[in-house]
């Protein structure tokens, strides 16, 4: 966005989708490449995973967010600059979510023309229109539902459709960049509550203070970036393991397929 180096969202969506596949294969032998908390507090509700050692991947997770939203900062500072002067707008001030939507994200999408009008304005009843904080959330809800309910799949040892050869965080990849290209332009896409809060918390106080993180006022974050993919994660999970994992053959009809 800020240097012209991904001009399309599908671009943008196949980086996320790289991203998230090296990210599990680099790390997901030593910790499991817990890299959203939504998934963590899923498996843990699920009994998949200890809930005594959430709290210490959750921690873990948003720090990493805030490094990363620390590398940004420092690598891009300059383009922010320039992006706040070509549209006229002060760090901090009304409109400069088209720069803070590097870091948080917002609803809607402050990347499409007629939301950065309405920002810059601070014309709540436009913005609203444009996504409804119940649109916001259930579009949150459905997309991290989705993505969990592919991480249970492809994980799953009992599964004989799921994708062989260590190919699993392929799919996982490809599943978030899917989803970006659905719902990004309404949510920006996070389904993750890390990527959303660390990120919004450096930006906060890195210049700019409520428009990063604005509480709990109208268009606020907690509920669509925090909470919605919570339910989502859970919910899906839940699906999978309640309703579809219960048509997988037992261990006896597997060894009759595998002999």
């Amino acid at each position: 966005m800020l240097a012209g180096a991904q001009s399309g969202l599908w671009q943008v969506a196949i980086v996320w989708a790289v991203a998230v596949m090296v990210a599990v294969y680099v790390v997901g032998g030593i910790s499991g490449a817990h890299i959203n908390p939504a998934i963590t507090i899923a498996l843990a509700t699920w009994r998949r995973f200890r809930w005594v050692h959430v709290p210490a991947y959750v921690i873990s997770q948003l720090a990493g967010a805030m490094l990363a939203a620390l590398v940004l900062f420092t690598l891009y500072e300059p383009f922010l600059t320039e992006k706040e002067k070509k549209e006229d707008v002060g760090r901090g001030r009304p409109g400069s979510e088209i720069t803070a939507m590097c870091y948080g994200e917002f609803y809607p999408n402050p990347g499409v023309a007629d939301a950065a009008a309405a920002y810059k304005n601070e014309d709540r009843e436009r913005l609203s229109a444009l996504v409804p904080e119940a649109v916001a959330f259930s579009a949150e809800v459905l997309g991290t539902l989705v993505l969990a309910l592919v991480v249970f799949a492809v994980t799953d040892e009992r599964n004989l459709a799921a994708p062989t050869g260590r190919l699993a965080p392929v799919f996982i990849g490809l599943t978030v960049a899917v989803l970006i290209v659905v719902i990004a332009p309404l949510t920006q896409a996070c389904f993750n509550p890390a990527r959303d809060f660390g990120p919004r918390l450096f930006a906060c106080l890195a210049g700019w203070g409520r428009i990063a993180l604005p509480g709990l006022r109208p268009a606020g974050f907690l509920t669509v970036y925090i909470v919605a993919p919570v339910l989502g994660a859970i919910a899906g999970g839940g699906l999978y393991l309640g309703v579809l994992r219960r048509g997988l053959p037992g261990p006896e009809a597997e060894r009759i397929i595998h002999s």
